[in-house]
């Protein structure tokens, strides 16, 4: 009767951010995506893009004109 076959699984720890360092980093990341949406997004000279951004702040009341 032979024995089953054991074998072991790798486990891989990711780093997660934590801390002081960890949440600056993630607001200074929003505030540079919010930045590229209003901005770059915004003014943009694609009609499709920069209506759609357009419609976006008049819904959240957000002054454009």
């Amino acid at each position: 009767m032979s024995q089953p076959q054991v074998t072991q699984a790798q486990v891989t720890d990711l780093p997660v951010a934590t801390g002081q360092v960890g949440r600056l980093a993630q607001s200074l990341m929003a505030m540079t995506l919010g930045l590229f949406i209003v901005g770059v997004v915004g003014f943009s000279h694609i009609d499709v893009i920069h209506n759609a951004a357009h419609d976006v702040r008049h819904s959240n009341a957000f002054p454009c004109h």
